[in-house]
């Protein structure tokens, strides 16, 4: 009886509380901005068709239900990407935006707005390298991707280097052109830093780097440095 007695005050053992469906306990730590930088960089280095949800979240350290209950698809999953680079992007085409008032002439307005997208490619490389690899895309994400990345910072410089070509303090051939030769020319050669290390220890010494970039882009306008 004694040992029936002990069995009955002892406590009854406690079922493993269940994982809410969704929310997974390996990685909850891991906030929404670092699952969307995570999967920028996977879809950067893979294209979107190559991507899958598991490898992002194996790269983030969760389970793929965390993504899943944050962005659902991976198509929700990829334009909340390209939303974010929109968000952090603001600034700079908000400082670019404000240039067309400033009191500098149309060549320096145009070397500033060049100074300020370099600093922000250099802080954010890889918004480049995933720029170079979704241009690829066709049908509603390419359409998505003009409208949020390319376009509102298409019309803010635009019209700073027309400005330049027509008081001709720049070479200016055709704004347009030029716009993509800067953008692809300037995000690509920083995002791809690692294959110019090849030839040259430059993309070592971040400071002197960004110094010859922007020294270069000037150079190439036919601007003084």
């Amino acid at each position: 009886m004694s040992r029936a007695l002990a069995r009955m005050k002892a406590p009854a053992a406690q079922s493993p509380v269940k994982r809410t469906r969704g929310r997974p306990a390996q990685g909850a730590c891991v906030d929404r901005e670092t699952l969307l930088r995570n999967a920028r960089k996977t879809f950067a280095k893979h294209g979107y068709d190559a991507t899958s949800v598991r490898e992002i979240a194996r790269a983030s350290g969760v389970d793929a239900a965390l993504i899943a209950h944050h962005f659902g698809s991976k198509d929700s999953l990829w334009d909340a990407v390209v939303a974010q680079i929109g968000e952090q992007t603001a600034p700079m085409i908000a400082a670019t935006a404000a240039l067309r008032s400033s009191p500098l002439d149309a060549r320096a307005r145009v070397e500033r707005a060049i100074a300020i997208y370099i600093d922000k490619v250099f802080s954010e490389p890889d918004i480049g390298m995933f720029f170079a690899t979704a241009a690829t895309e066709e049908g509603a994400r390419l359409d998505l991707l003009v409208e949020r990345m390319v376009r509102p910072y298409h019309d803010v410089l635009v019209p700073l280097l027309a400005d330049a070509g027509k008081q001709k303090v720049l070479r200016v051939l055709d704004a347009e052109v030029l716009f993509f030769m800067l953008l692809n020319g300037i995000s690509k050669t920083v995002a791809y830093g690692h294959l110019l290390r090849v030839f040259s220890m430059l993309p070592e010494q971040e400071r002197k780097y960004k110094r010859v970039v922007l020294g270069t882009a000037l150079v190439m306008l036919g601007s003084d440095l």
